[in-house]
């Protein structure tokens, strides 16, 4: 009996041994329950950037004890996107000296395959900042503007995805979804419409369509750094309306997009809406991270990547007046826009039903080649 207790001893001294670490964590944790969203953010970040990071699981036996690491997504929207970008907009602007920009711009020419024999200025000494040397012009002729096919592409880039709106939702990437409503904000009254929609339906998609046998295509371009940053006008059509999400500016590269559902109704954009011969049309440029500056040529009143903002907020504006009742029109190739550095583009459109994209998934388009006709 006294040797079966005297084994016992050991054992249950070592049990608590072991059981004491996990109270004294229980009660830390139990503590931290009681903090404020703000507060209980702040100290758990700290544990889950060394969960990621450190290797084989050196932290998992938290969670043994309640512990629930922040997700990657959650601990990803935390970095102050807005900021990082509206200083990395400050150092563009900052004029370099002469003798370092051949060897500053030749790394970022290096770096992301930047072609400067398209550029209307070869010079690299011509640009005085970054921001002038993401912005550079093209050659007339390094874009030739295809005639032959009612939609041409906008802008340089990657096609991410394309194809008929289905269900109200649109593919941001293959098998990752977004809400169209969410995406484009609720529909602007049917007096400020170019046309009417074709019924009066609870599906946003057919609010969209103002045309019987018609249906709504989508495309998504993304850009990368080292592509040609302006964006021109996909066809004939007249920009009627703009809105403008202020919002994130997460990072739009295909794998972010895969991994963040939603990303494009996060992030900053601005969406410029009207029509064209066949109904409703929509070009929408998508912010990221370096990329809060978003100019549209026509629309001084554009100010984006603003300190300040509401989330889930917008503001509209119209540019049909009293003295001007169409809107602007926009000729197919007309320079509309840029970016300053890399991100997305979105069209959303309507179209007849053998309306044919010219396009695979995942193959690189140049601004002016095509993407669909009838």
């Amino acid at each position: 009996m006294c040797q079966s207790e005297a084994r016992r001893g050991p054992e249950l001294s070592s049990a608590k041994w072991l059981h004491f670490p996990q109270l004294a964590l229980r009660r830390r944790l139990g503590q931290l329950s009681c903090m404020s969203r703000p507060a209980l953010k702040l100290r758990s970040w700290p544990l889950t950037v060394l969960y990621y990071l450190l290797p084989f699981g050196a932290l998992r036996p938290l969670s043994r004890v309640g512990w629930r690491p922040v997700s990657r997504v959650a601990l990803y929207k935390s970095v102050p996107t807005r900021l990082l970008s509206r200083a990395w907009g400050r150092l563009n602007q900052v004029e370099l000296p002469h003798w370092l920009r051949r060897p500053v711009y030749s790394l970022y020419i290096w770096t992301f395959g930047v072609n400067m024999k398209e550029a209307a200025v070869e010079d690299l000494h011509h640009y005085r900042n970054l921001s002038e040397f993401f912005r550079r012009k093209l050659k007339p002729q390094a874009r030739p503007v295809c005639c032959l096919h009612s939609v041409i592409s906008p802008s340089d880039g990657k096609i991410l995805n394309f194809g008929q709106v289905k269900n109200s939702e649109v593919e941001q990437v293959k098998g990752v979804t977004y809400s169209l409503e969410s995406f484009l904000g609720p529909r602007t009254s049917v007096e400020d419409l170019p046309f009417p929609p074709a019924a009066s339906c609870s599906s946003f998609r057919n609010q969209l369509v103002t045309q019987e046998g018609n249906e709504l295509y989508h495309c998504v371009i993304y850009l990368a750094p080292g592509d040609y940053h302006c964006f021109h006008s996909p066809t004939d059509w007249t920009v009627s309306h703009r809105r403008h999400f202020p919002g994130s500016l997460m990072s739009v590269n295909p794998g972010m997009a895969r991994w963040i559902k939603e990303l494009f109704c996060h992030n900053e954009r601005v969406v410029l809406t009207g029509d064209w011969k066949h109904g409703f049309f929509s070009l929408t440029a998508v912010g990221a991270t370096n990329v809060g500056s978003i100019r549209i040529y026509f629309d001084r009143d554009l100010h984006t990547n603003s300190p300040r903002y509401s989330k889930g907020s917008y503001n509209d504006f119209s540019f049909v007046t009293h003295a001007n009742k169409e809107g602007i029109p926009m000729r197919k190739g007309e320079h509309l826009g840029e970016f300053n550095l890399g991100s997305t583009i979105v069209l959303i459109f309507e179209a007849p039903k053998d309306f044919n994209f010219k396009l695979k998934a995942g193959q690189k388009i140049r601004f002016g080649e095509a993407l669909g006709s009838l």
